[in-house]
């Protein structure tokens, strides 16, 4: 995966929470449609870490292959 690649899949994540955080009910946050959204929220801010990890190590691999 090259970096401009990670970078789309973040920038995807983030607007799919976004979009998610839209579809919230504040007043019953746990119940029906609301409580999908959260875990589409959550899902989405883990596949972000997931991905700036990712990043992080092959930035160190590569570092390492340099030495």
């Amino acid at each position: 995966m090259n970096k401009t690649f990670v970078i789309v899949l973040v920038i995807l994540a983030l607007a799919l929470a976004i979009y998610n955080i839209t579809l919230l009910d504040f007043n019953n946050l746990f119940e029906g449609d609301s409580l999908i959204a959260c875990i589409g929220v959550l899902a989405s801010f883990c596949a972000i870490v997931i991905l700036l990890i990712f990043n992080t190590s092959r930035k160190i691999s590569e570092k390492l292959k340099d030495n």
